[in-house]
């Protein structure tokens, strides 16, 4: 039975000290005793003594484990070890697959995206923004909606930093703002927790790298000028273009 979560969806829907907690307890070969059934998988996960787990296939994060975390119905690093096993099989981890993204990073490398690569990438964000959706669920799920938005911010942010510095990703990475602040001015976005407003500004910081790499990239700054944001965060970028052109 193939699980309907991939590798993707665990690292992403996963804090990072959970997840890197996991990491080392599959590759340290704690996940024992790993089992099969309909439509959920089990195992015995080693830990400061063995923990019995189940995790079911259709969906990450449901499961149930004898830790003190899990009976408390909080996704612990057991669960998310299972669910490792259930997507690698057994498989070693590469770095890029142990490897997470808390923030988006300038790569610091000149270069565009080839048109295949180009239309990838603006595919990907799509759909990683789709996970920044408006609340209109009951307040009982508001843990699974804010969940939603680390998810969503933790797969642009991967994104984000994967991309050379040029004047065609610095609009690329504008358009993304100017996306998601819209979905936070008109879009129904609760972002009490902040998750969506800090991504916005550590992409700032990222432009303004860009800039200093490369001063084509001011250009793409071009498009805020006389835009009013939720909380102003194109006020940098827009004082890089007065400067520059004074």
């Amino acid at each position: 039975m193939i699980p309907s979560f991939d590798l993707d969806k665990i690292k992403f829907a996963t804090d990072q000290p959970t997840y890197q907690k996991a990491v080392v307890l599959y590759e340290s070969g704690k996940v024992t005793r790993f089992e099969t059934g309909i439509g959920s998988y089990s195992a015995t996960v080693l830990g400061t003594r063995p923990y019995r787990v189940s995790i079911e296939a259709r969906r990450f994060g449901l499961g149930n484990c004898e830790c003190y975390l899990g009976q408390q119905d909080t996704l612990c690093k057991h669960m998310v070890a299972v669910s490792i096993y259930a997507v690698m099989g057994g498989k070693k981890l590469s770095p890029e697959e142990k490897k997470q993204v808390s923030s988006p990073i300038c790569s610091g490398k000149l270069g565009e995206l080839g048109k295949n690569e180009l239309a990838q990438t603006k595919k990907a964000i799509t759909s990683a923004i789709a996970y920044i959706k408006p609340y209109n669920v009951p307040s009982r799920l508001w843990f699974s909606y804010q969940n939603s938005l680390d998810e969503g911010c933790a797969r642009l942010a991967e994104l984000a930093s994967r991309l050379p510095v040029s004047q065609q990703t610095a609009m690329l990475l504008v358009d993304l703002l100017l996306r998601l602040d819209k979905k936070l001015c008109t879009g129904g976005v609760d972002d009490s927790n902040g998750t969506v407003g800090g991504f916005i500004e550590d992409v700032v910081l990222m432009l303004q790298e860009y800039a200093k790499l490369d001063q084509k990239c001011i250009k793409a700054f071009e498009k805020l000028g006389g835009k009013e944001t939720c909380f102003g965060w194109e006020e940098p970028l827009v004082a890089i273009v007065d400067e520059c052109w004074s």
